[in-house]
């Protein structure tokens, strides 16, 4: 008779330490979720885990990882997951971790050590994609490897849920929310707020702190990358958003068409005024593929160019045109149906044009370069 191997409970432990919180995104052992983990002598497994809040949408994904786990562990024949809930202390104490050790809120992108590269994604006008190709840009760039957030800032034309297919509601952790996940991006909208598709009827005030709940009170964990998708034109939130990161950089959504990149060339040139920096020019609907490979020009041509040269002059650096998005069935459809094209489509026209943009400012290093650190010259 062959006997079982004893389950340890450091064994068991180790294979708990591999179950990441589905929203949380870190290990549950390190979260302080795992309130026990005991074996019997016939290799039958108690878990219980303590979940943030009673409510938690991915408990029936916590409970199969954790499972998943402790089936590996040698001499495990069975598992059972009890959920619980943290106590308030317990909560404070997990909030107070993942704040680093503050207790209170703050905005974590405006620390003058943040390496998270923060772009805001502005247009002159509406109508012009921005909300599209900023979904396209953030799941383009999570492909490569990259940790990105998306903040639908356009509070009065929130379109982000859709784009990438987000239905869920947040979870909340007494006053710290955590963003649902879509396609490995972390997303945050005022639409996951608003019940059915209800008017936000805001005045200034309100518009700044909506914003800064959604920079201060969410948890994003450590980015890369956090992408901004603003209202059109140069008011509220892209002067709050010049405020409250300093250090967030324009990318401007045009199309070809010469009245179009007019009115983008102002809401680049809010940059003269806020200090930010242009990181460049995308220009959407460029030109429609034909099926003999010819190229159809529907809104003109050339307003990319044009707004990149004009900001470059007003600006005084470069600002590059980073590239050209054709018109796209598939773009749209994507979009529509919470499928992003470069997953969707990912030889299509639209989408190499998107992942090469994304690929191009992925490819920026990661780091302090540009941005101030705080230091104080010392007196010889």
């Amino acid at each position: 008779m062959v006997s079982m191997p004893s389950v340890t409970t450091e064994a068991l432990r180790a294979a708990l330490a591999t179950v990441d919180d589905p929203e949380i995104r870190k290990p549950i052992t390190e979260l302080g979720m795992v309130e026990s983990a005991e074996a019997d002598d016939a290799g039958h497994v108690e878990v219980t885990i303590l979940l943030t809040v009673s409510g938690c949408p991915l408990k029936a994904t916590l409970t199969r990882d954790t499972t998943n786990a402790v089936l590996k562990v040698p001499g495990v024949t069975s598992v059972n997951v009890t959920l619980g809930v943290m106590s308030d202390e317990q909560r404070a104490d997990l909030k107070t971790q993942l704040r680093g050790g503050q207790a209170e809120r703050e905005i974590p992108f405006a620390k003058p050590g943040s390496l998270t590269r923060v772009y805001a994604v502005a247009s002159g006008k509406g109508g012009v994609g921005k909300s599209s190709v900023t979904a396209n840009l953030a799941v383009a760039m999570a492909q490569n490897g990259l940790r990105v957030g998306v903040v639908d800032a356009d509070i009065y034309g929130f379109s982000i849920p859709r784009m990438l297919g987000v239905s869920g509601k947040p979870t909340q952790v007494d006053d710290m929310i955590l963003p649902p996940l879509a396609y490995d991006v972390k997303v945050i909208s005022i639409g996951m707020f608003v019940p059915g598709n209800q008017p936000v009827v805001w005045r200034g005030p309100m518009l700044h702190r909506a914003l800064q709940q959604f920079l201060g009170d969410v948890f994003w964990g450590d980015l890369d990358v956090l992408l901004l998708d603003l209202p059109p034109g140069t008011g509220d939130i892209a002067i709050s958003v010049a405020q409250l990161i300093p250090g967030a950089e324009i990318l401007v959504v045009t199309t070809p068409q010469q009245a179009a990149a007019e009115v983008a060339e102002r809401a680049g040139a809010i940059a003269v005024q806020t200090h930010q920096r242009i990181a460049g020019v995308i220009e959407n609907m460029s030109w429609l593929e034909l099926p003999d490979g010819t190229r159809q020009e529907i809104f003109g041509s050339g307003g990319g160019r044009a707004v990149a040269e004009s900001l470059t002059r007003t600006i005084g650096t470069e600002v590059p045109l980073l590239g050209q998005v054709p018109l796209d069935t598939a773009l749209r459809i994507g979009s529509d149906n919470g499928a992003p094209v470069v997953l969707t489509d990912a030889g299509g026209a639209a989408a190499v044009a998107l992942r090469g943009i994304a690929k191009g400012l992925s490819s920026r290093a990661r780091g302090l370069a540009g941005r101030s650190l705080g230091l104080t010259p010392a007196g010889r």
